[in-house]
């Protein structure tokens, strides 16, 4: 045996517990459902081959456009608001003039590392609307109060807060960390040639932060479409189905309905609506990053 070959060897030996385990907790669970995606299956009795039926029934079932509509809209109100919240965070916090940055620090992430359920049920007794705090300040400021999980209109924005509001820290970290790997020189040159802070931004920073800012949008968009507990705490749903979103309706068909193989249909058209969104993502920002270059 070669040196090479034997140190290739050291490496796969330190890699395989860590490949057996994805194997057995990632690739086999997909295998298997794909597999129920074409059977008909309780739980209880044996799973019996049933063809295309689920997904005959998934083309058919005027619920998964709506739930799909539902999640893309909560995408749509977390996504674009959280990116451009959080880009400014961190550029104040890499700026020079800011103080309190160890502070902030702190006070942003602190949302991140908390459990999703524990943060929604604390959000749901906030915005309850007989005893909750913030009726309570609209109360007392001689303000009108709002049913904010209760009012269709309100209740799937409500939603969206919480989890911008939870998963903000992960976005800001991921933005400081590429506004560190811009060189001070390249801004030092482009304030000798008279660039102010907005040209410079625009020319030189967001170009730069592009590469950060897709890897950001790619896992928006997939943490959006697994939006899951917080509609499990706050709302289970309602009202009027305004907060049912897709992975909700996947759990209930699996777990209240007892249907695991039109389940693993809906995970199955899930798993390929991601992939689409995660390519068409690569090809438009793939593009603007050629141009920038």
């Amino acid at each position: 045996m070669t040196r090479r070959t034997r140190t290739a060897s050291y490496g796969w030996e330190f890699v395989a517990p860590a490949l057996l385990l994805i194997g057995m907790f990632v690739v086999l669970p997909c295998i298997w459902g794909i597999g129920m995606s074409f059977a008909q299956y309780d739980g209880i009795a044996p799973p019996r081959f049933v063809g295309v039926a689920n997904y005959a029934r998934l083309a058919g079932d005027p619920m998964v456009p709506a739930t799909l509509i539902n999640t893309a809209f909560y995408v749509l109100l977390t996504l674009p608001v959280g990116l451009a919240l959080a880009l400014a965070i961190a550029l104040a916090l890499n700026a020079k003039w800011f103080r309190a940055r160890n502070f902030v620090r702190g006070l942003y992430f602190l949302p991140n590392v908390t459990s999703l359920a524990a943060v929604a049920f604390v959000w749901q007794w906030l915005l309850n609307p007989e005893f909750g705090l913030l009726n309570a300040g609209l109360r007392g400021a001689g303000l009108p109060t709002y049913g904010w999980l209760s009012d269709p209109k309100l209740a799937m924005p409500s939603v969206a807060a919480v989890g911008l509001w939870q998963g903000l820290g992960f976005t800001v970290l991921i933005y400081l960390s590429g506004l560190r790997g811009i060189s001070e020189e390249i801004h030092e040159a482009a304030r000798i040639d008279g660039a102010g802070a907005w040209a410079g931004f625009r020319n030189i920073t967001w170009p730069l932060l592009m590469p950060t800012t897709m890897f950001l949008t790619i896992m928006g968009v997939i943490g959006g479409f697994q939006v899951f507990q917080s509609v499990y705490v706050m709302t289970q749903g309602g009202p009027l189905d305004r907060t049912r979103v897709y992975l909700y309706y996947l759990w209930q068909s699996a777990f209240q309905n007892l249907e695991m193989g039109y389940a693993s249909a809906m995970a199955v058209l899930l798993f390929a609506i991601v992939m689409l969104l995660t390519a068409l993502q690569w090809r438009f920002y793939g593009r603007k990053l050629q141009t920038w270059q």
